[in-house]
């Protein structure tokens, strides 16, 4: 499993959350020769436009424009992930396989529930997989990630650290317009806040973390325990 290591595990609830909230971050550290990964955890059954076959296939084409070396889907159902033994072991088990250095997932607060679920689930998961007796459904050795970040969907929060992604916007917002069935208003499409400016409202919120820092664009994150600079503060 040594050449599955990855350095960054995004997980989300659904294929094009992990868009939403890191396509940037993901483009930029994905040409800078990171190995990515993404976990989506349902498949997206109810979602009200699309089909699952196609929402999977927009959910490579997206992944293959950012650089992402690997996408699994754990077919959890949508609407139902739960925090239990056999969801928590799935997630472990991916965790385990791909031995991540940094893992990824939803901010908790947001305002379709399975988005703070994720959270939670991947949170129980991301220490799970570090205990040596905790048992995965492949019985694989304990894998202890550096540290779990979380990124937004659809709230706006006030992000504990940014990344620039000044240079990688036009990767992001390629990756979402792959979500057709998600983002494109037709004369079939039911009408949900997706398809009403959705990906305009992403840009600008990204362009306001941006302006907090003084660049163009920047993805905000938020962490649960303190960041260790390593560096001079002064950069010296």
């Amino acid at each position: 499993m040594a050449d599955s290591k990855l350095h960054i595990l995004a997980f989300g609830a659904h294929a094009d959350d992990v868009e939403i909230g890191m396509a940037g971050t993901i483009a930029k550290y994905a040409k800078e020769g990171k190995k990515i990964g993404i976990c989506d955890l349902t498949e997206a059954e109810l979602s009200s436009n699309g089909t699952v076959a196609l929402r999977k296939s927009e959910a490579k084409r997206a992944a293959d424009h950012l650089g992402v070396e690997v996408r699994e889907n754990l077919a959890i159902p949508d609407r139902g992930i739960v925090i239990n033994d056999e969801n928590i072991k799935k997630v472990v088990t991916v965790i385990r396989k791909y031995k991540p250095t940094i893992i990824f997932a939803p901010y908790y607060e947001d305002r379709h529930p399975d988005h703070g679920n994720c959270a939670k689930l991947v949170k129980e998961a991301f220490f799970s997989a570090g205990i040596k007796n905790f048992q995965d459904e492949d019985g694989q050795e304990p894998h202890k990630a550096q540290s779990l970040y979380f990124y937004m969907i659809n709230g706006f929060h006030r992000p504990n650290f940014v990344i620039d992604i000044s240079a990688y916007m036009d990767d992001k917002i390629v990756s979402l317009q792959t979500y057709k069935s998600q983002f494109q208003k037709t004369d079939s499409t039911i009408d949900t806040p997706l398809v009403n400016g959705y990906i305009e409202t992403i840009e600008n919120r990204e362009r306001l973390f941006g302006k907090e820092v003084g660049i163009m664009y920047a993805e905000g994150f938020i962490v649960e325990k303190p960041l260790l600079i390593n560096k001079d503060l002064l950069g010296e």
